[in-house]
């Protein structure tokens, strides 16, 4: 508790001790002036020492208020005490959700070109070829199914994603 300055205050509680016994010993005026003399100082000191330790609480808090003021702005969340260093890991990317991100990336790709080539074919007219229209088509099909299996429910179970689509 008294951690600011416990080796000062205990050096005035000594002295205040010191001079109340031989006060009562002598039973002289002079042992009972230095006696409240030392009270004095030694309430002195306790009124500093608790100010300084009320005062740090406060600046702590306000501290604290800022720091939570800091994040808030920066779009994170408040700042506790249990907080190491004030960083919190949310979630972590595995390597698994890498490349399963580059996997639907791909397949993305792939869905743009097939996208390309039934416009190319289309635009062609009378001439165009519809087994390549067909064939594309069909790359899109499958590529999509893939693509659909890759995704992961929001549940954590692992299965594929379900619903209804809407147009």
């Amino acid at each position: 508790m008294f951690r600011i300055s416990g080796p000062g205050l205990m050096v005035l509680v000594t002295a205040f001790v010191v001079a109340v016994i031989f006060a009562a010993n002598q039973n002289d005026v002079v042992g009972w002036v230095v006696a409240v003399i030392a009270a004095f100082w030694l309430a002195l000191a306790c009124f500093v020492v608790f100010s300084i330790q009320k005062a740090a609480k406060k600046a702590g808090a306000k501290l604290t208020e800022a720091q939570n003021a800091f994040t808030t702005a920066a779009g994170r969340g408040p700042y506790s005490s249990a907080d190491q260093g004030g960083t919190r890991v949310v979630a972590e990317r595995s390597q698994a959700d890498e490349v399963r991100d580059l996997k639907l990336d791909h397949s993305f790709k792939i869905v743009q070109v097939q996208i390309r080539v039934v416009e190319e074919e289309r635009a062609k007219g009378a001439a165009a070829n519809q087994d390549t229209i067909n064939r594309a088509l069909e790359t899109i099909e499958i590529t999509a199914t893939n693509a659909r299996d890759m995704i992961k429910s929001s549940g954590g179970s692992g299965e594929p994603v379900t619903g209804t689509i809407i147009d």
